[in-house]
């Protein structure tokens, strides 16, 4: 950037507003260092300090990445923007949807049918952000499953309080070690935070042990792990493999791990927690695989001081959970009607993924997915895989959501597809993978 293309502005927010129209015009690509604060400030003529808050914001909104030795320069953004991912688009007719990740509504409980035998207790203001009951319910599910539960609290979902955790930990330019492929609206909000993201390699048991070290010994001040049902390869962290991560963090005792456990009640995995008694942690179980998104609930496990700082975030906040809500999950625990249909959802779960990936190894297509209501298929060619794919009749999530720096592939929900049309969809699977072979060719041949 010459002194002829500085941006304009007298305050932070005008200096951090003109250089946001350049990048998002393309006079500031992805790479492009911004100038040193001095330096910008002395063509300006104005403070250190108007530059570097500039900067700051800039890095909040996730434009631009930061740290000591580079400086601050403009990020690669995503080719799916938070917003467009959260959309719902609509889905053309005559098109079979297996993009959305979501759950088969027709499988969630009704709430209604335990509102009706709920004590309400009202929260008022000053209320302590979880109810007492739903808490209590929580410790001793969490104690069950061998999670240390001596301090919980509530947020807003998993995603708040993944989020709330880091920002309540980290500063801005951390390194966040992230499964690849993951979660594409956590990979989008800790880039969005300003934090520097690691990818942290995945298999069928869960990140790897040797991806984790390196992680952590490249700097990664916090991991984000997931228990079972990862998304998007359904990998579930085995035993063996969540001994081989408690020896490495053991050996970096002062970083955070976070572990999501969203899919609680759905899978038929058992759980291997990663986190101890000891080290800074917080395990997150979110009740909106199961119970449905629309509760808005999760509750989280973790040491003293990581609970204190997530807690103290709720109430400077928004102060509280609603305690309503969190009566009517209380109810959906403990009624016997509600447990009997989680467990009918997760084999139901398990029969329509297990459809589709025999399906899939009948045309050689040989994929893992050992939990949850996702598949992960690699492909050549993303783009040409989902044309192809919806030409047919199916529509899938390209892989580029959900990758940080590993290979090219599709994701496919199968929570509401059918087995009896698990044979058909494997067929267009094999047809879009074929054809996204042939540019693979087509493109390395120069043809």
């Amino acid at each position: 950037m010459t002194l002829q293309d500085y941006p304009s502005g007298r305050t932070a927010a005008e200096l951090a507003q003109s250089i946001e129209a350049s990048i998002r015009a393309g006079t500031l690509a992805a790479g492009d260092s911004l100038p040193p604060i001095r330096q910008l400030a002395s063509g300006l003529g104005l403070s250190a300090g108007t530059v570097a808050s500039a900067y700051r914001l800039l890095n909040g909104r996730g434009l631009t990445s930061s740290d000591r030795r580079r400086g601050t320069w403009v990020r690669e953004l995503r080719k799916s923007d938070l917003a467009q991912v959260r959309r719902q688009i609509p889905v053309p007719a005559g098109v079979t949807d297996c993009s959305s990740g979501n759950p088969d509504p027709l499988m969630l409980p009704d709430p209604l049918s335990v509102i009706a035998g709920i004590a309400y207790e009202p929260a008022l203001y000053g209320s302590p952000a979880g109810h007492v009951g739903f808490l209590a319910e929580a410790r001793r599910r969490f104690e069950h499953d061998g999670v240390p539960a001596e301090h919980l609290t509530v947020t807003f979902g998993a995603l708040d309080a993944i989020s709330r955790m880091l920002t309540s930990n980290l500063a801005r330019g951390d390194r966040v070690a992230l499964e690849d492929p993951g979660w594409a609206a956590l990979i989008d909000l800790v880039e969005r935070l300003g934090y520097l993201t690691v990818p942290l390699p995945v298999d069928a048991e869960g990140p790897t042990a040797e991806g984790t070290w390196q992680a952590l010994a490249n700097g990664a001040q916090a991991l984000v792990l997931t228990a079972r049902a990862q998304n998007p390869t359904g990998a579930a962290i085995s035993g063996r493999r969540a001994a081989e991560l408690r020896a490495v963090h053991a050996r970096y005792p002062g970083r955070l791990v976070i572990e999501d456990d969203h899919a609680c009640g759905l899978v038929e995995a058992p759980l291997s927690p990663v986190v101890g008694p000891s080290g800074r942690y917080g395990f997150v179980r979110s009740l909106a695989k199961g119970y449905g998104p629309d509760l808005r609930l999760a509750v989280t496990a973790g040491d003293a001081a990581t609970i204190g700082r997530l807690e103290t975030s709720i109430v400077a906040g928004a102060g509280w959970v609603s305690h309503l809500v969190q009566q009517i999950a209380l109810a959906l625990w403990q009624a016997p009607a509600v447990t009997r249909q989680l467990q009918d959802a997760s084999s139901l779960y398990r029969q329509r993924r297990s459809a589709l990936c025999d399906a899939l190894a009948g045309r050689g297509i040989e994929v893992v997915a050992p939990t949850g209501l996702n598949v992960w298929i690699p492909v050549d060619d993303e783009a040409t895989a989902v044309s192809a794919l919806l030409a047919g009749g199916w529509l899938v999530a390209p892989g580029a959501r959900f990758r940080i720096a590993s290979g090219p592939a599709i994701r496919l929900t199968t929570a509401a597809l059918p087995v009896e049309r698990a044979a058909e969809c494997a067929e267009a699977i094999a047809a879009a993978c074929a054809s996204a072979r042939s540019k693979g060719r087509r493109a390395g041949t120069g043809g």
